[in-house]
């Protein structure tokens, strides 16, 4: 089901499956009398996948209790998912390797290979590959503290858990306090009309006597996601000031809007055919 009798909204629903793909349907908007639905094909070999690592800090301790297995997740599902791997050299240097169908292979370094590989059109670089985006936040169980109890994103200051992660990924982006405060104070705790099905439909998911969830990645509240959808929509260049790009060093997030971009153009029927 896409939409619940109490006005909740699935992600998406399967109405079918074949061997290499899936039909899915989402409500593409609604205007209170006619509810438009959006039905699209989704191959099972993504192009990009984006994982969310959240880990929460019990009362009395430093970071997560899950930290460490977060990121190991992560590292397994970043080493496990494309063909492009992560390699050093003797000197600690980063390089990548990607093996074709004859079992040849290329070796450079990691961001020069990757940026290559999706430039190419080339369906033996590209038939396994999968650009890997992780996202995490929560500056505790992350990154560490200076000597002025300031929270330093130095990289001698990231947690070993962090380091994992930055070094599994393709790319890793930090979501900052700022970012999520102004999410909070914008939205959750907004006092205008706007933004009143954002604030009512997490507050309902968070009461004692709640009857189920309106506000997760999976489902949401119907009126909740259309104005989150707006408000991300006339809000996207500031959106993007929440987030710091830990890896690949030195790029940023104009980088990988290209990068997606250029992925998406490509035929990918043709590619894994």
């Amino acid at each position: 089901y896409l939409l619940t009798k109490d006005n909740t909204l699935r992600n998406a629903y399967t109405i079918g499956k074949s061997d290499k793909s899936h039909l899915l349907c989402s409500i593409l908007n609604d205007n209170s009398t006619t509810i438009c639905l959006e039905l699209y094909q989704q191959a099972f070999k993504p192009y990009s996948i984006f994982e969310c690592k959240r880990v929460g800090i019990e009362e009395g301790m430093t970071k997560g209790p899950q930290t460490i297995e977060k990121a190991k997740q992560g590292a397994y599902v970043a080493r496990t998912a494309s063909s492009l791997q992560r390699i050093r050299n003797e000197s600690g240097e980063l390089y990548g390797i990607i093996y074709k169908s004859d079992n040849s292979f290329i070796i450079k370094a990691h961001a020069e290979l990757m940026e290559e590989i999706i430039q190419s059109n080339d369906k033996e670089l590209l038939r396994r590959f999968i650009l890997t985006v992780g996202i995490v936040s929560n500056h505790g169980n992350w990154v560490k503290k200076n000597k002025h109890n300031f929270f330093d994103f130095s990289n001698d200051n990231f947690q070993k858990e962090l380091i994992v992660l930055s070094q599994s990924y393709d790319w890793l982006l930090f979501l900052t306090d700022e970012g999520l405060t102004e999410f909070i104070e914008t939205l959750l705790l907004s006092t205008t009309d706007e933004y009143k099905p954002i604030k009512d439909a997490f507050t309902a998911s968070y009461l004692h006597d709640k009857k189920k969830n309106q506000f997760t990645k999976v489902q949401m509240n119907l009126q909740a996601h259309w104005a989150l959808v707006k408000f991300f929509a006339d809000n996207i260049v500031a959106v993007e000031q929440w987030f710091r790009v830990i890896s690949p060093n030195g790029k940023d997030l104009d980088t990988l809007k290209l990068n997606l971009q250029e992925l998406n153009r490509k035929n990918w029927k043709t590619i894994l055919q």
